[in-house]
C-alpha cells in the first residue's frame, strides 16, 4: 500500500473527476516537474491556476499566475509542489477555502498536515505525481 493510503479508485476518481487546480510553487522553467504537471493538468481538462507570489502576474502556459491561494478560489485540488515544511500552511488554506482534494507531488511528505486534513474531509494524496498515476492506471484523457 502506498504511504497515503489511497487505493487506485480514489487515484483514478481524482483524476477524472476534478475541474479547478491550483498549482503551489508553479515554475516558468519549462524543464522544472511543475511546469511540466501544469500543461499535463491542463490538458486533462482541468482549469489550473498557477500559485506562486515570486512570479503573480505573469502568464504560464495561457494561466496567470497568481500570489497566494485565496486568489485561485474557488477550487477544488491544490496540487503541491512545495517543501513539505511548507505544507502544515497550505492545509489550513486548503481547509479554509474547501479544498476536496490536497495532492502532495514526489517526496512532499507531512504526515501531521495529512491528518488535520483528512480530519477535515479532504482527500490527502501523498508523495504521488498525476502523470505517473495516469499511466500507471492506464487512464486516457477525458473527452
Amino acid at each position: 500500500m502506498h504511504i497515503d493510503g489511497l487505493d487506485d479508485e480514489t487515484i483514478r476518481d481524482v483524476l477524472l473527476h476534478t475541474a479547478r487546480v491550483a498549482l503551489v510553487g508553479a515554475s516558468n522553467k519549462p524543464d522544472r516537474a511543475a511546469y511540466e504537471i501544469q500543461g499535463f493538468l491542463a490538458a486533462w481538462g482541468m482549469e489550473v491556476t498557477p500559485v506562486n507570489p515570486g512570479l503573480a502576474g505573469q502568464v504560464l502556459q495561457g494561466a496567470t499566475v497568481v500570489a497566494q491561494l485565496d486568489q485561485a478560489a474557488p477550487l477544488e485540488m491544490i496540487d503541491v509542489f512545495r517543501a513539505s515544511e511548507n505544507v502544515p500552511l497550505i492545509v489550513d488554506d486548503a481547509i479554509r477555502l474547501g479544498a476536496r482534494i490536497i495532492w502532495m507531488q514526489l517526496g512532499v511528505i507531512h504526515e501531521e498536515a495529512a491528518a488535520r486534513a483528512r480530519a477535515a474531509g479532504i482527500t490527502v494524496v501523498m508523495d504521488r505525481c498525476p502523470s505517473i498515476e495516469a499511466r500507471r492506471l492506464r487512464l486516457s484523457r477525458p473527452a
